[in-house]
């Protein structure tokens, strides 16, 4: 059987009139108006067209029909003398004289509507993915994602760069997340891992005479989701630059994305050449994350010495950080709710206090700060009309907490947010070491492959949580988008920057046997990056989770509920990998 669709349903317009076509589609919905009168909606991929039933008999042959049941409909155009202005297609309709049936929806009712698919609980809509994905907002999501990966093929192509795939059964590598493992069948006890990142892969082409690569790679690390991260798989626009540094990279980069955000956007402003650079450790102090969102123009203050010695408890003794704006005239009930939805998203405890039209301090805190008055005006260069938020604790802690008050306050207050815009920035000098939060030891703090600034000298002679890598984010809007690096590419410097998180050069050739050998043949000077595609999509399409521009999300779980994944498997697949399941008590 052949469809024979001579157009689709978006493609009829006026000077079709009095042609002969077939349309195919499905049955979106029938309004009956009589028994021998009807209009039939009839929805495909690119869109609607309305077919006007009107006879008995094919009236009644439509009545047992379901909705969301695929048609074929052959008829003459005519005008329509009720136009719609609202679709293409509303100056004409179609007079069928066959209606064929291609494939049966045998429910008499479905689990949404499907124009209102959004609206449905997220659990039914990931269980029905193939239903909601027919709703044109949703499906829409899904084609812009394709045009622009399209466009970034495109643009990155132009710069000369080859797009290459690397393997995706590979070795388990420290990325900074959990792998997911696959045992082997043909060695018994080992595992390949799905790669975190091409990582090692785009660094062993750059010693192999590539000079530019990128992919749209898809990375696997087991992690639990976020609004703006998709657990299990993701895919990024992974690339490499072989004798590049920092600079060549944000050339780059600041080339190929500004024109897509601004083409695809729901905001057709974009950050032009060259993004702010921040470092990492100016984004703390001016913001309270190395995530700043630049559309809004508030920045933290340090009053740690100033709300000392005013007898409110929670500020004795520790760091303070406070953000205050001009605009907000916030109700004693929204201001409650901004302060409990920042505790929420920090973990920390907020206060706050404004200054009246008499330059009063009221509300809040305002009783302990009154002996303070003068100072607290003067060191804070507040006026009348000004609200204050703060957060208290330790420096790391008060600066998160007063980050989230910021990123509150500044969509709050008017005034303070540009909020039709892409603003990017880059975040550079990320220290190369910290103490793990859980060992307590001397780790890497970002990406191990990162070239330490001043190199072996300063492995060698500084205070290795005084180190600074060559490292960098690229945020838009105060979302990461990514992480890249300047690589060490030189073996020595390698040995030395893992021997002070403890691991000699043994390990490092055990664990990178593939890289670390590469490096010792003559490698290159290279840097690169890997912009996360679905969080790119998700800015563009103006969307708060990431799941509405990935074609088969999983769910907040890392579970796929239409194909029912993760699922048991039977022994004999168990048997053929050597693999015994040992359940938790």
């Amino acid at each position: 059987m052949t469809q024979s669709r001579t157009h689709n349903c978006n493609e009829l317009r006026i000077g079709n009139v009095g042609e002969k076509v077939t349309l195919v589609g499905w049955y979106d919905n029938m309004r009956k108006v009589s028994k021998n009168l009807g209009f039939l909606i009839l929805r495909d991929f690119y869109g609607v067209t309305q077919a006007v039933v009107e006879t008995e008999e094919m009236m009644e042959a439509l009545s047992g029909i379901n909705n969301e049941s695929t048609l074929s409909v052959t008829g003459t155009v005519r005008e329509r003398s009720s136009k719609n202005p609202n679709i293409p297609t509303g100056d004409i309709e179609v007079i069928p004289e066959k209606i064929e049936i291609l494939g049966k929806c045998i429910y008499n009712e479905l689990p949404f509507e499907i124009a209102r698919s959004k609206e449905a609980d997220e659990s039914v809509r990931l269980k029905y993915r193939y239903l909601d994905l027919r709703n044109p907002a949703v499906r829409d999501k899904i084609v812009l994602r394709s045009r622009i990966v399209a466009e970034l093929r495109k643009s990155m192509t132009e710069h000369d760069f080859l797009e290459i795939t690397t393997p995706i059964l590979t070795c388990s590598s420290p990325e900074g997340a959990r792998d997911y493992l696959v045992p082997s069948r043909n060695h018994p006890g080992k595992f390949y891992a799905l790669p975190q990142a091409p990582q090692q892969f785009k660094q062993i082409l750059m010693t192999s005479g590539f000079d530019r690569y990128f992919q749209i790679a898809p990375c696997f690390r087991d992690e639990d989701a976020r609004a703006d991260r998709s657990p299990g798989e993701f895919y990024q626009l992974d690339m490499e630059m072989a004798f590049a540094d920092q600079e060549d990279v944000f050339t780059v980069i600041e080339d190929v994305l500004p024109p897509i955000f601004a083409k695809y956007g729901v905001y057709k402003s974009a950050s032009k050449a060259p993004f702010k650079r921040i470092s990492y450790r100016d984004a703390l102090e001016a913001y309270g994350t190395d995530k700043p969102d630049l559309r809004i123009d508030l920045t933290l203050k340090d009053v740690s010495a100033l709300m000392q010695g005013t007898g409110f408890a929670p500020f004795e003794g520790q760091t303070v950080e406070a953000v205050s704006a001009d605009g907000y005239a916030g109700s004693r009930k929204a201001i409650d709710k901004m302060m409990a939805d920042a505790e929420v998203i920090s973990g920390q405890k907020s206060y706050w206090f404004r200054i009246d039209e008499a330059g009063e301090i009221v509300g809040g805190i305002a009783k302990f700060l009154q002996d303070k008055k003068d100072a607290v005006l003067s060191e804070m260069s507040l006026k009348p009309g000004d609200f204050v938020a703060l957060c208290a604790g330790k420096k790391g802690d008060a600066l998160k907490g007063a980050g989230v008050l910021r990123r509150l306050l500044g969509a709050e207050a008017a005034g303070h947010m540009k909020a039709d815009c892409y603003e990017f920035c880059w975040i550079v000098d990320f220290p190369m070491y910290e103490i793990g939060e859980e060992s307590g030891e001397l780790e890497f703090c970002h990406n191990p492959f990162s070239m330490p600034q001043g190199g072996i000298k300063a492995l060698e002679d500084n205070d290795p949580l005084s180190i600074l890598a060559y490292q960098y984010d690229l945020v838009c809007n105060g979302v990461e988008l990514s992480s890249g690096a300047v690589r060490n590419h030189d073996p020595e410097i390698m040995v030395k920057a893992f021997s002070l998180v403890g691991l000699g050069e043994e390990d490092v050739k055990a664990k990178f046997p593939a890289m670390y050998n590469a490096f010792c043949y003559g490698a290159p000077p290279h840097a690169g990056i890997a912009p996360g595609v679905d969080r790119m999509v998700m800015l563009i399409a103006g969307e708060e989770s990431i799941r509405e521009i990935i074609p088969f999300p999983m769910n907040k779980m890392a579970m796929d509920v239409m194909m029912g994944a993760p699922s048991e498997v039977d022994k004999k697949q168990l048997d053929d990998v050597h693999i015994a399941v040992v359940m938790p008590e």
